[in-house]
């Protein structure tokens, strides 16, 4: 099959601890079922322009996977408080979109252990973790605590980084060279980190979520494929984690080339 458009990601449906998650391209308005094509050649071309993937306009390079310059400094989705939660302005007026603020903010989140590479710590909006978990490539996680707004969450992240990273290594994530952790037996250390303010906030279900990824077997050595680099992208699918395409040739990150014009084949 072949498809053409403009590059947006991956989606895709978690279906549940013993089933591997369901994996989607999307290009334009079309959603191409990927776990199908495990073992088989695809191939991704590049076709020399980029898009904007909110306004549509054509632009040389793309900020913050697939957005024209000025998309990037003005839409909330953008603002640096996404990425530094802790130091969200909402409350001084100053939110680029204050409905959106409201809406992506100002409601509950949950902080969380994840096991990815190894344990870290990191936060997502109810109901959007098993989304997040997936994206980030973890193969299990838990709910630590929850609290009513985004600033909170992130103020208590930045507090427990100091005992556990934020950040996967995404090459050991790929390779699946994962430390075996007890999220339970680690939650509860954690626990004994949060500050006084946050222990009303402590969520104790002893219930973590199993993530299993469309993996037919991992890459000895990472190597990055870029369509800045390389035209055209190709190779069998071995499988799909996160955001990326594992190929015999190398990983793709699909959402790093969000904005991209490409012609799809498999």
């Amino acid at each position: 099959m072949q498809t053409s458009g403009l590059l947006y990601g991956l989606s895709h449906t978690y279906q549940g601890k013993d089933q591997p998650v369901e994996y989607f391209l999307e290009i334009d308005e079309q959603k191409i079922a990927l776990n199908p094509y495990l073992g088989e050649q695809i191939q991704i071309k590049f076709e020399g322009q980029r898009n904007c993937i909110n306004c549509g306009r054509k632009t040389n390079k793309t900020f913050n996977s697939g957005y024209c310059y000025p998309c990037f400094i003005k839409l909330p989705v953008n603002d640096l408080c996404i990425v530094k939660p802790h130091e969200c302005h909402f409350d001084q007026g100053t939110c680029r979109d204050e409905s959106f603020g409201e809406n992506y903010c100002m409601i509950p989140h949950y902080v969380y252990l994840a096991l990815s590479s190894d344990v870290k710590v990191g936060l997502t909006r109810k109901n959007n973790q098993n989304k997040r978990w997936v994206d980030q490539g973890a193969i299990r996680a838990i709910p630590i605590a929850e609290l009513p707004t985004r600033r909170m969450a992130g103020e208590l992240e930045v507090h427990l980084s100091q005992f556990l990273p934020d950040k996967t290594n995404w090459r050991k994530m790929l390779k699946g060279d994962v430390k075996e952790a007890d999220l339970i037996q680690m939650r509860d250390e954690v626990f004994t980190h949060f500050p006084d303010e946050f222990k009303a906030f402590q969520l104790r279900e002893d219930e973590w979520v199993d993530i299993t990824y469309p993996i037919l077997e991992s890459l000895a050595k990472i190597t990055s494929l870029s369509l800045d680099k390389l035209e055209v992208v190709n190779g069998k699918l071995l499988g799909i984690k996160g955001q990326y395409l594992i190929m015999d040739s190398g990983v793709f990150q699909v959402r790093k080339h969000a904005g991209y014009q490409v012609v799809f084949e498999a």
